[in-house]
């Protein structure tokens, strides 16, 4: 896959995601992950959930750059970006979407799996728990989906004191089915990267 297509599903992933993102916060939901801290933290700084995020993210990225590559750190790190400044924009020009609590966290889920799931599949992550999650997966073998879903329920259970238990068991279910659709997907950024340099040799071998 060309560069420019990766390129072009990874930003197609990031609107759909920070737009999940979205449809939780305006329901006072919450996620888990680094997404979720930053979440947390915003309910009780009231500091912008775009710069919590990107803050939050930063110590991940030295476990990225020394065990995942500097070109997925880069590209995982320019996706960071992207989402925070969707999600400041998101909240500046579009107004907030309250709607059923259940029928939000079903679709949030749906949106922030398959949002997440072109990222991942296409040479990048969202940082934080995305990162831990692939070098878990890298090293043990053990499924990322998995390794997010747990994570993000102990995130969640943080949350209780702000959000209440059925906001929380909701945030779960969200989790829950966004878990699972990443989880589906069994591609490795990391080998795909690796897949298309061997192709791009092979396509333009050296004479």
């Amino acid at each position: 896959m060309t560069l420019f297509r990766r390129l072009l599903f990874v930003i197609v992933g990031l609107v759909i995601t920070s737009f999940g993102i979205k449809l939780l916060a305006d329901n006072l939901l919450t996620f888990g992950g680094t997404a979720g801290i930053a979440t947390i933290l915003g309910y009780a700084s009231g500091i912008s959930w775009g710069a919590l995020f990107f803050i939050v993210n930063l110590p991940f990225f030295l476990i990225s750059i020394q065990e995942l590559g500097k070109f997925f750190t880069i590209s995982s790190l320019l996706s960071i970006t992207g989402i925070s400044l969707l999600r400041e924009w998101y909240d500046l020009f579009i107004p907030a979407f309250e709607m059923n609590l259940v029928f939000a966290a079903i679709l949030a889920g749906l949106l922030i799996g398959i949002g997440v799931t072109f990222v991942l599949n296409n040479g990048s992550s969202l940082g934080g728990i995305h990162i831990l999650g692939l070098y878990i997966d890298k090293k043990f073998g053990i499924n990322r989906g998995l390794v997010l879903f747990i994570s993000d329920s102990l995130i969640i259970i943080l949350a209780l004191t702000m959000v209440g238990w059925d906001k929380a068991l909701l945030s779960i279910m969200c989790i829950f089915i966004a878990s699972s659709i990443i989880g589906r997907y069994k591609k490795s950024p990391i080998k795909e990267m690796q897949r298309d340099q061997e192709e791009e040799i092979a396509d333009h071998p050296i004479h």
